[in-house]
């Protein structure tokens, strides 16, 4: 089956893309969703957290995301222990995953591909973009986070030409009429490949 990466930065709409694929029968994996609960449930992967991070990094056995955020912001450092604690139970999850769907090609949303050099790992990579100021407002309607810690997660990830050059596909995501028609060009563009 071909592995499709699916990135862009904070606010370029990523989920709105996912969806449109979704709607088309496609597998979607949204690895930062799967992480989340990864952190809840897998006994391992809470005693590592409680070894680096102190048993407040959870409360009454659920994660202590205010906690472990406030400790990664500006914390390189801190935020590379936590991801190699979860990324590889993701990656294992993922390939669990890969083996019960039936399909010519899956998504894997990841906001992070290029910056955790994971861009071998797929076929294909889609790069989903958008303005910088569309992508700020979507960000302070969607979250309750003010334009400077907004500026600082932008700042925190690649830029976003650099991930379009190295991405196979991207999807500007301004109108979504616009957005839809590139997903199902995108699509059938890789459905010819998987048949070929």
């Amino acid at each position: 089956m071909i592995k499709v990466g699916l990135t862009g930065g904070i606010g370029s709409g990523k989920t709105t893309v996912v969806n449109f694929f979704k709607e088309l029968g496609v597998p979607v994996y949204i690895a930062d969703m799967e992480a989340k609960e990864l952190m809840n449930t897998s006994k391992s992967i809470q005693k590592k957290l409680i070894k680096v991070f102190g048993p407040q990094a959870y409360i009454n056995g659920k994660l202590n995301r205010p906690y472990l955020a406030q400790l990664v912001f500006n914390d390189e450092e801190k935020l590379e222990a936590i991801n190699s604690i979860v990324h590889p139970k993701v990656a294992k999850h993922f390939s669990k995953w890969l083996q019960k769907q039936n399909a010519p090609y899956c998504i894997q949303e990841n906001a992070i591909i290029f910056e955790n050099n994971k861009a071998d790992d797929f076929d294909y990579i889609i790069s989903v973009t958008a303005p910088k100021d569309i992508r700020i407002e979507r960000v302070l309607k969607r979250d309750s986070a003010s334009k400077s810690q907004i500026m600082a997660r932008i700042n925190n990830q690649w830029d976003q030409a650099k991930k379009n050059e190295l991405a196979n596909f991207v999807i500007e995501n301004i109108n979504l009429t616009d957005t839809r028609k590139q997903v199902k060009k995108i699509h059938e563009t890789l459905l010819k490949t998987t048949s070929d």
